[in-house]
């Protein structure tokens, strides 16, 4: 990226924050897998649940139809309709002109420019779920919420107590979370065995598994997090491959989001997305 785009970058997070200071955190938009699929074509980072789950014929089919679902929604506007239908009779291709709106647009705009990205992945018997949270700056930060089923949430947030609220509960759905236990340290093979300890009863018994990953360069900070039904237990990781700096303990609510927070802090402004 070169001065003058760093520049109209800088410009534009500035805008967006001095505007979000005075509306706060707010819902932006909620978008299905094959709109955003349509809408973002070559973004192949974030998962799509539903569209990864079909074969390629079903995913053409879902395509079009969300594209047919977005320009009814008045989300996108078509400037080329009749080469479309053209194309489309004479069996030949065109390439969509389409326009965006606004609040969908910046979604997608600040999707794309983050410095970093706070991963977050919960396994339930129910289906895997996600979150990312698109670190721009501690006052905007893009929160994008994935249900097992394909559908994205967007929020827009201008504090980081509030995107810890937003994403705790992919950790803690239940609000077992209660006191901290006393503090263990690990080794790194334990990561890769069966034999890991004090954890051993815990993962036998965890009815849900949540992995955050700070997605940055250097890479950031990891956290693993096992719920039970009396309590999570949180196995953080310093940094990848560091001989030591892993440690587990069962958490209270304070100190998860403790966790949170300081996963979304990390790294540094200049890093970008992994």
């Amino acid at each position: 990226m070169d001065v003058r785009l760093d520049m109209e970058l800088a410009d534009f997070r500035t805008q967006i924050s001095e505007a979000l200071a005075e509306g706060g955190t707010q819902p932006l938009v909620r978008l299905t897998d094959e709109e955003l699929a349509v809408l973002d074509p070559e973004e192949t980072f974030i998962p799509k649940p539903c569209l990864s789950a079909m074969d390629t014929q079903q995913r053409e089919w879902a395509m079009a139809t969300a594209l047919r679902s977005l320009v009814s929604r008045e989300v996108v506007e078509i400037h080329n309709i009749e080469e479309l239908d053209a194309a489309l009779y004479g069996a030949q291709e065109a390439a969509v002109d389409m326009r965006i709106r606004m609040d969908v647009d910046l979604a997608l705009t600040l999707r794309r420019t983050a410095d970093r990205a706070l991963a977050i992945t919960q396994h339930t018997a129910a289906g895997t779920a996600f979150g990312y949270v698109h670190i721009h700056a501690a006052n905007l930060l893009l929160v994008e919420r994935i249900t097992a089923g394909g559908m994205h949430l967007f929020t827009l947030a201008d504090k980081v107590h509030e995107v810890v609220n937003l994403v705790q509960p992919l950790l803690d759905p239940f609000g077992v979370a209660d006191q901290d236990g006393p503090l263990a340290p690990l080794a790194p093979s334990a990561l890769d065995r069966e034999h890991v300890g004090p954890l051993a009863a815990v993962i036998d018994n965890a009815r849900i598994v949540a992995e955050l990953v700070l997605l940055s360069d250097p890479p950031g900070p990891m956290l693993t997090t096992y719920v039970t039904d009396r309590a999570v237990w949180a196995v953080l990781v310093d940094s990848p491959h560091a001989p030591t700096g892993i440690t587990a303990r069962s958490v209270s609510t304070a100190t998860l989001s403790q966790h949170i927070a300081e996963m979304l802090s990390a790294g540094n402004q200049e890093a970008h997305h992994a």
